[in-house]
């Protein structure tokens, strides 16, 4: 492609734009912190202080499916009716309800309603991502658009390093060592405080990003027309849906009183139900994978190969970066791995968001119009950085950092990979897949600092995944790009489902061990990597 025909990236907008992925980060890392406060607080065991990742997560899912479920049974696309700007607008105003929800719920005391609070607060995030990926990629030329949205990954990022530190001061205050009877007698006004703050904020960015008018409305070009079929990809969603169901009720059912199943049953069914409803998922995207790229009339995106299993990746993807923050607390809890209490894991878990933080800043650096030799400068000075805003914020809130000064060696690693990779988007994904591998494999062969330190680097070799997959996914796609973009967000379901898979598994073989799903997560996103890529050049795209 010719420089006359590159379209030029909108920077006004851009800037605006990436003020809404602070507050995806900013939330969803905070859980991490969330969920073993909440564990100790009300009594739960692992896989129930997981619920707050379903909750989240699930609702990026039935969020997606509905606005899916609404197009093809009216004929219209409401995100591309609406446009990028509105969309986003409305999913903020969506997500401060929630934040009400949420405060109502602390104010009662009641765990469940939390959940319900989150889930709220997920909805409007469904719509905002649904709207705001695609439109981060029409903003300039499409093949540059993974640049843009690692831009809006590293705002993102920045909110999961601040996120941890700044809920788990509103949990536990300024005190460095909390026992679980200690957190149990704590008030939770400051979470009422907290999520008051956070729907504020939730206004007046949507006040601040209607009406900008630096950002275009972002109507869709090439909309759907209104009487397209695709009725078998909808089938398929809803019986999806309605299998997940089936095999998450009884899950939920065997948490009620008087049950006369034994604990060992309620486990079977814990885990059976929750394996049942990963397998559902996969092997539902592996039917529409075969029968969408026969077929095709009916089947929508899904007719194309690297929109199906690129929702598998996405899957994969976010389930694995979640489950590794969220069960992270629960291992450094063990003597072997530093015997941290609840109050004390903050800058680990900082540092692993954070570390996604680093990978995102540097892969943004391509955004940018700059000199070869200037990003190649780059690309070593800005990840160090980032590393060094990871260790002052959790310096400044109180924590001990000392333990985490060698992790710079796995951030050296990080910096190499970015020189290798050359942002070429299924290279790249290769490349930080099979180090993911590499990663979990000794965490899960050698114990203390060293085993941290190969669990916290999952974060450096996730931080570019989100916008690698999105991009080469939705390559191609044409006037189909909105609907796939809805069914990749629907499968960020991920992080509601392997999460607590993995920490019912760690309630059975042990938290260390639990830490495989990591592994084979990574390895199914090294094999998208590289038959998409493939896949791509069959279909005349070439991003390589």
């Amino acid at each position: 492609m010719s420089k006359n025909n590159i379209q030029k990236t909108n920077y006004g907008a851009l800037s605006t734009l990436t003020t809404v992925f602070f507050f995806w980060g900013f939330i969803a890392a905070g859980n991490s912190v969330f969920i073993p406060f909440c564990k100790s607080y009300f009594d739960l065991d692992q896989f129930q202080s997981q619920l707050i990742d379903f909750a989240f997560y699930g609702a990026y899912y039935l969020g997606a499916l509905g606005l899916f479920v609404f197009g093809t049974s009216t004929g219209k696309d409401l995100v591309g009716s609406w446009g990028y700007k509105k969309s986003i607008v409305y999913g903020l105003l969506f997500s401060a309800l929630g934040a009400g929800a949420m405060i109502i719920s602390v104010y009662l005391n009641l765990f469940t309603g939390m959940l319900i609070g989150l889930f709220i607060v997920a909805l409007g995030f469904s719509l905002q991502q649904t709207s705001a990926n695609p439109f981060m990629i029409s903003l300039g030329d499409e093949s540059s658009g993974v640049s843009r949205i690692n831009l809006g990954g590293g705002v993102n990022s920045l909110g999961t390093t601040i996120g941890p530190l700044i809920v788990s001061l509103a949990l536990f205050g300024t005190t460095a060592s909390l026992t679980d009877e200690m957190i149990q007698a704590l008030s939770l006004t400051k979470v009422i405080i907290l999520y008051a703050c956070v729907g504020a904020l939730f206004i007046g960015v949507a006040a601040l990003f209607g009406l900008s008018k630096k950002v275009p409305e972002g109507k869709i070009k090439g909309d759907l027309k209104e009487h397209e079929s695709v009725s078998k990809a909808s089938r398929l969603l809803i019986i999806i849906t309605g299998l997940l169901i089936i095999c998450f009720a009884p899950v939920f059912y065997s948490y009620k009183s008087g049950l006369t199943w034994t604990n060992d049953e309620a486990e079977q069914v814990r885990l059976v139900g929750w394996s049942g409803g990963l397998l559902v998922t996969i092997i539902g995207l592996l039917y529409s994978y075969f029968k969408g790229a026969k077929e095709k009339i009916g089947w929508g995106a899904m007719q194309y190969p690297q929109l199906t299993l690129g929702m598998l990746a996405i899957f994969v993807y976010v389930g694995v970066e979640v489950a590794i923050g969220s069960n992270l607390g629960e291992l450094l809890k063990q003597d072997e791995f530093g015997g941290y209490e609840s109050s004390q894991i903050a800058p680990f878990v900082a540092m692993f968001w954070g570390s996604l933080m680093i990978g995102r800043w540097t892969g943004a650096i391509s955004a940018f119009n700059l000199k070869s030799r200037t990003k190649n400068i780059l690309r070593f000075i800005i990840p160090l950085i980032a590393f060094g805003v990871v260790l002052v914020v959790s310096k400044l809130a109180g924590y001990d950092i000392s333990p985490l000064y060698w992790y710079i060696l796995c951030v050296a690693v990080q910096i190499i990979a970015f020189y290798i990779s050359q942002d070429k988007p299924a290279k790249t994904l290769a490349l930080y897949g099979t180090l993911g591998v590499v990663a979990m494999v000794i965490g899960l062969s050698t114990t203390g600092i060293t085993a941290v330190y190969a669990f916290l680097s999952a974060g450096l070799f996730c931080s570019i995944m989100w916008p690698c997959i999105f991009s080469l996914s939705l390559a191609g796609l044409g006037k189909y790009q909105t609907q796939g973009s809805a069914f990749l967000v629907m499968m960020i379901l991920g992080g509601g489902i392997i999460p607590p898979l993995q920490g019912k598994l760690s309630d059975v073989i042990g938290i260390q061990p639990s830490f495989i799903v990591g592994a084979i997560c990574f390895a199914y996103l090294t094999f998208f990597a590289w038959f998409v890529g493939k896949s791509l050049k069959k279909q005349g795209v070439d991003f390589e």
